[in-house]
Formats: C-alpha cells, sequence, structure tokens
C-alpha cells in the first residue's frame, strides 16, 4: 500500500490498551504518555501483516533512542503459533496479545492490518488501513513531525 494511505485521523483520545506481551509484561498505552507510539494489529495467518513486520522493524532501529515505542497487537491467536512466528522471524519489537480481541474491538480494527500512530499528547493522530513500508520517507517524515512536537 503507499504510504499516502498514511492519513491524518481525527478519532481524538487513544482508546484504552492494556495487554501483556508475549514475556507476561504489562504494556499499558497510558504509560508511553509523552512518546510517539505505533500500534499495529496483526495476525500471523494475515499474508500483508506479515509483508509489513519488517519495515516496522527498521522504523523502529531507525529510531532507537527517541521517543518512539512500537506496539504489535496480535489479534486472538493462540500464544504457541505466536511464538513460532516470532522465532521464524526478525521481529524484536513488543508484541501484545489480544486473546479475547476486546482491544480490537475498542480500537474498531476491523481489518488487518491497521496502524494507528498516537502522538506524545496521547491522542491518535494517523490510522493506517492495509499494509505500507513503514520505512518510506512519507513514514519517517510523519513521524519525525510528531516527535518534533508537531
Amino acid at each position: 500500500m503507499p504510504a499516502s494511505a498514511l492519513a491524518p485521523w481525527s478519532g481524538g483520545p487513544a482508546p484504552e490498551l492494556a495487554l501483556k506481551d508475549i514475556n507476561g509484561r504489562a504494556h499499558d498505552l497510558m504509560a508511553y504518555r509523552g512518546k510517539v507510539v505505533l500500534i499495529n494489529f496483526w495476525a500471523t495467518w494475515c499474508e500483508p501483516c506479515r509483508q509489513e513486520m519488517p519495515s516496522i522493524q527498521r522504523l523502529s532501529e531507525k529510531l532507537a533512542g527517541k521517543p518512539f515505542v512500537v506496539l504489535a497487537v496480535n489479534v486472538d491467536e493462540p500464544e504457541s503459533r505466536v511464538r513460532n512466528f516470532l522465532n521464524q522471524t526478525r521481529f524484536e519489537l513488543p508484541v501484545l496479545l489480544d486473546t479475547n480481541k476486546s482491544a480490537t474491538r475498542q480500537w474498531g480494527a476491523r481489518l488487518l492490518p491497521v496502524t494507528f500512530i498516537v502522538g506524545a499528547d496521547g491522542r491518535v493522530r494517523y490510522r493506517v488501513l492495509g499494509d505500507m513500508d513503514w520505512s518510506s520517507p512519507k513514514a519517517m517524515s510523519v513521524i519525525s513531525e510528531l516527535l518534533a512536537g508537531g
């Protein structure tokens, strides 16, 4: 999907997001206030999801040391399946498990992948339906602008 799909979203404050990651650590979006957060809803069976994950990893690596966080929310899959998938990939970012789809419903993530970018102020700034190259100049520009306080 082209980076033009990275369109501003006026959805207002981010819904709640409090889930445990694959290692059992709790993540609460409120704890990331002051950081730009990319929240990606995905599943192992979703080919476009798998295709965009390396670019999300590259984006995170490019922004290392900046107030930027990626939370990859796996939608309703058994932990064993998610672990097997992660063991076969180089995706090393926090993977949260939404085993009962409560977060998926709260965020209105009906199609996968869907990605939300939350500004440091806790407001949803962008939404992308479908996959895209997150290491593209357009994505870097949007994230950099938010990191600069835009």
